[in-house]
């Protein structure tokens, strides 16, 4: 039975940590970004983050949207610095039609810093995407 399940890869769907200024708190701060880079729209995504070393874990934070538009970005969270010296996982599932798709992305343990910013064209900003 396990042969018969097909499990769709995930292309053309990034995530990104962003450096950005904050308005409102005069503050320049950390956000994840979800990058839909397809042409169809996302429905019922969940995005599940946390935070991990050998020693250290992070709750689990959760995070529903309802859709996606096709070719669009949406801000997921604000994250602390101090989280960047753990690995950052965010397993994201969504629909799309009837399908199930599922895919894990890893911030590296400090692999986000000032220094490996890049522009993130979709968004018109700078961070890091993840692998």
């Amino acid at each position: 039975m396990k042969k018969d399940i097909k499990i769709p890869e995930v292309t053309n769907v990034e995530m990104a940590v962003v450096y950005e200024y904050n308005a409102i708190y005069k503050t320049d701060d950390w956000n994840v970004y979800i990058i839909n880079n397809k042409e169809i729209g996302l429905e019922m995504m969940v995005i599940v983050s946390q935070g991990f070393s050998k020693t250290k874990t992070t709750s689990l934070l959760r995070k529903k949207l309802e859709k996606l538009p096709a070719n669009s970005f949406a801000k997921i969270e604000l994250i602390q610095p101090e989280l960047f010296k753990l690995n950052n996982r965010f397993q994201v599932t969504f629909f799309t039609g009837n399908t199930l798709f599922e895919k894990t992305f890893i911030f590296e343990a400090n692999s986000v810093k000032e220094g490996a910013l890049r522009m993130i064209p979709e968004i018109k900003k700078r961070g890091v995407l993840a692998k």
